[in-house]
């Protein structure tokens, strides 16, 4: 595209993915954040979830189980929109943007791993409240890579923030719902 064909927000979009990728072209950042990246796929949930039902037994296994199927409906969520926009990664789109870390699939938005990350976190701590000292650092740490290592635009972590809100805050009323029966 053009830079005269480009929006005010596209062009921000992209300005601000250039400076968190040549943030992240310092070693020491490019390895936090994909680190982070990397528990970010799955592993840091699982942990949390099995801990959650070692620590807290039945609860925690109502708790983990609440988790798993926001998690599984975040999934399927990402998936459609992601094969119905078909937007291509920034990586793919810009050459000044390098890929810091090798993606999960094709396309750009919106962020599955932000989408999944916020959407888990308002889950357990509508549980576990005392989980956001560990809980929210990570969740936001996980957000910024997606864009510090060049897989997505900040408008891809922002709408799946927004989605995981919603997605969430849906299911913990739809559970309460249930709870009262």
């Amino acid at each position: 595209m053009s830079p005269q064909n480009e929006s005010l927000l596209q062009r921000q979009d992209i300005r601000l993915c250039l400076a968190f990728n040549r943030w992240g072209m310092r070693r020491v950042v490019r390895a936090y954040f994909g680190a982070v990246s990397r528990l970010g796929d799955g592993v840091f949930w699982y942990v949390l979830m099995l801990g959650i039902v070692a620590a807290d037994g039945w609860q925690g296994l109502q708790a983990s189980t609440h988790l798993a199927a926001t998690g599984a409906v975040a999934l399927l969520l990402y998936r459609h929109l992601k094969r119905w926009t078909r937007r291509p990664r920034p990586f793919a789109s810009d050459q000044r943007i390098r890929a810091l870390a090798r993606p999960l699939d094709e396309f750009s938005f919106p962020s599955g791993h932000t989408l999944h990350a916020v959407s888990f976190t308002v889950v357990a701590l509508a549980y576990y409240p005392m989980l956001a000292w560990l809980l929210i650092p990570f969740c936001a740490s996980v957000a910024a890579s997606r864009v510090v290592l060049g897989l997505h635009y900040p408008s891809d972590v922002l709408a799946a923030t927004g989605i995981a809100v919603l997605l969430a805050n849906l299911s913990l009323w739809l559970a309460a719902g249930l709870a009262a029966l």
